[in-house]
């Protein structure tokens, strides 16, 4: 799961308990937006340098698995 792993944390204390990417304050929805705007993964990881790109990798691979089973 993801809550509890190096890609996503969620704590009352940071942003409210808005899931975030491990050890920033950047909003997995911050990501997400950047993607349906038609914006890049580099684009959003030159705009938030604390999110390494093995995170979002992580993330997006963990997305995968939950929805197509793989």
């Amino acid at each position: 799961m993801l809550k509890k792993s190096l890609i996503i944390s969620v704590s009352p204390e940071i942003m409210g308990g808005t899931p975030v990417f491990a050890c920033t304050r950047v909003p997995v929805q911050t990501l997400l937006d950047y993607l349906k705007a038609g914006e890049s993964i580099d684009d959003f990881l030159d705009g938030f340098p604390t999110v390494t790109k093995e995170q979002v990798i992580g993330l997006l691979e963990e997305a995968e698995k939950q929805l197509v089973g793989n």
